[in-house]
């Protein structure tokens, strides 16, 4: 079997890269109804639900399923998750709001005649409230329980 078709039927690959294209389908659909349709929330960070925690569950709890919770493989996937969703829950959106904060200062500073700050515009769609992570989770867990229950 060729590489790529033994990937694609590799229920570990497949779990956490149908959580990842759930949530951002999702993410894309939800982001259109309250701001417009923009491509950038088809592969962007940020927003509902958690593209990031979908793909991490998605692969701690195929591992978990396929190995069991005493293996190797499974707390690797497990603290992988853990890490990558503190991350964006904690230093992405406070990343997020210090870039909110200086878009803000950058705008009263124009509205002031000022001179603005020497920055490009920050990105304010960064990280994840508890609510986009726990969506996202759940999408990650009902990816791989779905993928697992594959008949191949």
């Amino acid at each position: 079997m060729s590489f790529l078709g033994e990937l694609f039927t590799n229920k570990i690959f497949l779990a956490p890269a149908a959580g990842w294209f759930f949530a951002q389908i999702i993410k894309t659909i939800v982001e259109t109804c309250r701001s417009g349709f923009s491509v950038e929330r088809l592969y962007g960070c940020g927003g509902m639900p958690s593209s990031h925690a979908a793909t991490v569950t998605g692969l701690a709890v195929i591992t978990g399923m396929f190995y069991g919770p005493s293996s190797f493989e499974f707390v690797l996937a497990l603290f992988l998750g853990i890490i990558v969703i503190y991350d964006a829950r904690g230093v992405r959106f406070e990343t997020q709001r210090q870039g909110r904060a200086l878009n803000n200062l950058n705008e009263e500073r124009e509205e002031e005649g000022k001179q603005p700050l020497d920055i490009i515009r920050f990105k304010e769609k960064m990280g994840h409230t508890i609510p986009e992570l726990f969506v996202g989770m759940l999408i990650g867990i009902t990816s791989a329980i779905v993928v697992f229950y594959l008949p191949f």
